[in-house]
């Protein structure tokens, strides 16, 4: 079974900026694509970022762009999502996901499909 695991949540305040990782263990992910998805309170869970572990490609939501920037560090099996210029609106739990031999587009609309799951990180922005 494929583990993952987020770290990198907490306060900051509206501007600033925070690094989440995943640590990634159990299988190995050169096949799958990677995805950051959030989820706000009372509100579904959103798509955010994704990245093929392979060839290291990039999608990102259109309101994440400028903003977060997704990346993998393949000799520590771990995936970043650098947020800057943090928002209130950013205030959600953020989860880290992983889909086997996905196009990365295809991540964008998987916001419950996704084969592996991590227990989410929080992320609160204060304006």
């Amino acid at each position: 079974q494929v583990q993952l695991v987020e770290s990198g949540g907490g306060l900051v305040q509206a501007g600033g900026s925070l690094r989440l990782s995943c640590a990634v263990s159990g299988r190995t992910f050169s096949n799958y694509a990677m995805g950051w998805f959030r989820q706000a309170p009372g509100k579904e869970r959103e798509f955010v970022a994704a990245i093929s572990w392979s060839g290291g490609s990039t999608y990102y939501a259109d309101s994440m762009k400028g903003r977060f920037t997704i990346s993998r560090d393949s000799a520590k099996n771990t995936v970043y999502l650098q947020m800057n210029s943090l928002k209130p609106e950013d205030t959600a739990v953020y989860y880290c996901a992983a889909e086997w031999a996905a196009p990365l587009a295809a991540i964008a609309t998987m916001t419950d499909a996704m084969d592996y799951w991590g227990k989410g990180t929080l992320v609160t922005v204060s304006s």
